[in-house]
């Protein structure tokens, strides 16, 4: 096991003050750490490799989607988009949407197409830039130095931002000072307490931050909403999707695709029961 003077996390990132235990899932980094109060899972990574991973999201040529992957990712907005306008109940032209770490813009594209007011924050500079070449309003560096007035938006959006945090309740106090009273804040994060966690372990891609950069915290539903209630939110809905047994080319074609129909199968049993491996989270401002 890696020294704690060595890593990157030394304590619960949801603000718990309660022991960090080894689990017996095991990553190149060290076991998985378990905080005894809410059950979040930390990475034993060390701060170097931690910054490295993280210079993968500045790299030219990041995330450009195929025209495939362009649709699917505007057919997902959409459903985000359509479900904040019912909760907000305001019609797109009444909402103003901040995205964090917004990456190349398109969740913002596809919002201002649907009709919705969208800005966006990008720690990731040539990031940032690529995306004001698409005509998106974007504003490089970090949302705490971007310097909006308090209540400037209707919502806030954060998609698989915060598993590579160390410290997110600062972001997430941040996000409610710009929201509008009774705004919302949107997360999306992996699942720990999902079936794919369960049957995965140590396999499961997520876990692994040389297949998924910067990823070093891991959340279950309990641990999401403590972190919303500590930084002033109520959780208004939670809903989890997708099941997965394989990745794929690590198990013979026959079993990937037997393990992918018992997936497909087991989706919406995983949806019903809070199981699925992605969560998304929508909070209100108290």
């Amino acid at each position: 096991m890696a020294e704690s003077a060595q890593t990157y996390l030394t304590a619960c990132p949801v603000g718990c003050s309660a022991p960090l235990s080894p689990t017996n899932i095991v990553l190149p980094e060290g076991y998985l750490l378990r905080c005894e109060e809410c059950g979040q899972l930390l990475s034993q990574i060390d701060e170097p490799a931690y910054w490295k991973s993280m210079q993968h999201f500045d790299r030219q040529g990041f995330n450009l989607p195929s025209p495939r992957e362009a649709q699917r990712r505007f057919q997902l907005a959409r459903r985000r988009l359509k479900t904040i306008s019912a909760l907000l109940r305001l019609p797109p032209a009444a909402i103003r949407v901040l995205d964090v770490g917004c990456s190349r813009g398109s969740f913002l594209a596809a919002g201002a197409k649907l009709g919705f007011s969208m800005e966006g924050v990008e720690p990731a500079a040539g990031i940032a830039a690529a995306a004001r070449t698409d005509g998106l309003k974007v504003h490089t560096g970090m949302l705490a130095n971007a310097g909006f007035p308090a209540a400037s938006f209707d919502a806030v959006t954060l998609f698989e931002v915060i598993e590579h945090l160390g410290e997110p309740l600062a972001l997430l106090r941040e996000c409610r000072r710009v929201l509008k009273p009774g705004g919302l804040l949107v997360l999306s994060t992996g699942n720990t307490a999902s079936w794919t966690a369960a049957a995965m372990r140590e396999r499961w891609d997520y876990f692994h931050i040389a297949t998924d950069a910067g990823h070093i915290s891991f959340y279950n539903p309990h641990s999401l909403a403590l972190l919303g209630a500590r930084a002033g939110f109520v959780l208004e809905r939670l809903e989890t999707a997708r099941v997965k047994f394989y990745e794929k080319g690590e198990v013979a074609r026959w079993r990937y695709f037997a393990g992918k129909l018992a997936a497909e199968l087991l989706n919406w049993p995983a949806r019903l029961a809070g199981r699925g491996h992605d969560m998304l989270a929508y909070f209100r401002c108290d």
